[in-house]
């Protein structure tokens, strides 16, 4: 098991040099940003500065190797560099220093702050709304499965089908507008929610954060629907294999009662799908936060993003870009650990 993952890790290493690749190339590579730093105005000497500083004076080549040193946790810095950057991590050696850090993702061209801290700020945000929408599917999402296998063709059945299909037909943007209308406007006197809001309000007396829980509700719904709909399918399908399956009528035959054998015995040998796809949309759900966040003023990492790329913020977008996909890559690998913990087979 502990070579299976070390393997998984070392894939999922290539997959974020890919990512770091691609970004660079896309975003850096086909253009020179030193005017969108110094903004309107500014002289050749103002540039030439500029571009220094973001090493744009370099071939492509060298530039990327740059950037790769910057944005990788393992890599080697001068110790103006480490003192002008302030890195932060664990430096060995003279002059140059082997670094153990955590990455550098650059500054911001229009704020000028370090990209790491902007995000980091955010972070929380998107944490707590991706957070809230996957319990919110999870605990809606397997026990309806679960009722609508058990209750086949039925009514119970039948219903949960339909409104799984128009939950992953709907786009969640759409949906983001139809509910924040609706409940947020419209209906907002009975809900008591508004359309927009963020993670915290302000407290008119002292001017500090207060958390706020109720302007979760509706991003949080919003953003829940697709993968509560695809949680009930792959549950409701998962549990009708297992349901068929002869040690289920050996559990029934032994006397045990219908709700041990369906919720003890069943499901949890119909969870692997689930698991999959509860881990693929965790990840998931930070790209699709950012249309989500964006409708409902939620501060996140997705409205910060898209903020930055009206302004051609580029070090916040690849930032922003980076991080998601290291996200994706822990929970693809969270997913492979927790295959092995429901089903013993999977070690082998």
């Amino acid at each position: 098991m502990l070579q299976y993952i070390i393997k998984k890790i070392g894939y999922g290493i290539l997959v974020m040099a890919g990512v770091v690749m691609l970004v660079f190339f896309l975003f850096q590579g086909f253009g020179d940003p030193s005017r969108l730093v110094m903004g309107q105005t500014g002289d050749r000497k103002t540039q030439e500065n500029i571009r220094k500083e973001l090493y744009l004076d370099q071939p492509k080549w060298k530039q990327f190797l740059l950037y790769m040193n910057d944005v990788s946790p393992v890599a080697i810095h001068g110790k103006e560099e480490i003192a002008s950057k302030k890195l932060k991590g664990f430096f060995i050696g003279g002059e140059k220093k082997l670094a153990l850090k955590i990455p550098y993702l650059r500054r911001s061209y229009q704020t000028k702050r370090e990209v790491t801290g902007v995000l980091m700020e955010a972070l929380p945000g998107t944490i707590m709304l991706t957070m809230a929408a996957m319990v919110l599917a999870i605990v809606v999402g397997i026990p309806l499965g679960v009722v609508a296998a058990v209750r086949q063709n039925s009514w119970l059945d039948t219903g949960a089908i339909f409104s799984s299909i128009i939950g992953i037909s709907a786009p969640s943007f759409f949906m983001g507008i139809i509910i924040a209308y609706v409940f947020g406007f419209v209906l907002t006197r009975y809900t008591g929610l508004h359309i927009t809001g963020n993670w915290f309000d302000m407290d008119a007396t002292t001017g500090q954060r207060v958390f706020s829980l109720k302007n979760m509700i509706l991003p949080a719904i919003t953003l829940g629907i697709r993968p509560l709909a695809i949680i009930t399918q792959l549950t409701r399908s998962a549990m009708l294999d297992v349901l068929d399956q002869d040690y289920i009528r050996t559990a029934y035959a032994k006397g045990l009662r219908k709700r041990a054998v369906i919720w003890k015995h069943g499901l949890k040998n119909a969870l692997n799908p689930v698991i999959t796809a509860v881990t693929g949309w965790f990840a998931e759900l930070l790209a699709g936060a950012f249309f989500v966040e964006y409708i409902f003023g939620w501060q996140g990492i997705g409205k910060v993003t898209v903020d930055a790329l009206e302004k051609l913020d580029y070090p916040v977008v690849m930032g922003s870009v980076l991080i998601s996909a290291a996200f994706f890559v822990i929970m693809n690998i969270v997913a492979d650990i927790l295959y092995g913990v429901f089903d013993p087979r999977v070690r082998i």
